[in-house]
């Protein structure tokens, strides 16, 4: 099921989206869904960074497999 929301674009930028759209004979909310899905990948190569950078700062605490299973009563 598609949701509609309402954004705020440079124009542009929305002027770009519209001369991508009619080369390639899509429509805005294709392209925007594609652009969108492409960047999910650099946003969760971003939040690693950041985790690993907050585990490098002693900002989380890490747990070993062995630490979890043994918590859980699994101790192998």
């Amino acid at each position: 099921m598609k949701k509609s929301i309402n954004i705020r674009m440079d124009e542009a930028l929305l002027n770009d989206l519209d001369t991508y759209a009619r080369e390639l004979d899509r429509t805005r909310t294709y392209l925007i869904e594609k652009a969108v899905s492409s960047y999910f990948d650099t946003l969760d190569e971003i939040i690693s960074d950041k985790r690993i950078d907050e585990i490098k700062a002693g900002k989380v605490e890490i747990f070993t497999l062995e630490d979890v299973l043994k918590e859980a009563g699994l101790d192998v």
